[in-house]
């Protein structure tokens, strides 16, 4: 996947858009979803230029891999999510409904979740 980079998250990491950030540091920026599909519903993203799971996964170092989902799950503790459970969702590509053309994962908690995946 090509990374583009007037997507929504490269803007709110240059500081154009501004966000409601939870967390951030070297490597990644965690905030709040503007149309959270829970009560709790944030979005970690790589400061890096990483299109999808795919290209992070295939072009960053393993270790900034490694320590990026590290960050997920501390910043899933942060937020108070462990007791009650959380769920980690990247979408990637058309199919998968990628929907900003820059690797995220959504960490959705605060109530009991439905089915992965809706029938249609």
């Amino acid at each position: 996947m090509n990374y583009q980079p007037d997507n929504i998250f490269a803007k709110i990491l240059r500081g154009e858009i501004p966000n409601d950030t939870v967390y951030e540091d070297d490597e990644v920026l965690a905030f709040r979803d503007i149309g959270p599909q829970a009560p709790v519903h944030v979005l970690v993203i790589p400061k890096g230029e990483y299109g999808s799971l795919d290209d992070f996964t295939r072009d960053a170092p393993a270790e900034l891999v490694g320590r990026f989902f590290q960050k997920v799950g501390e910043i899933a503790r942060r937020l108070g999510v462990d007791g009650e459970g959380y769920r980690v969702i990247a979408n990637t590509g058309h199919n998968g409904g990628q929907e900003v053309q820059h690797f995220h994962i959504h960490i959705c908690a605060g109530r009991r979740l439905g089915r992965m995946i809706a029938r249609e």
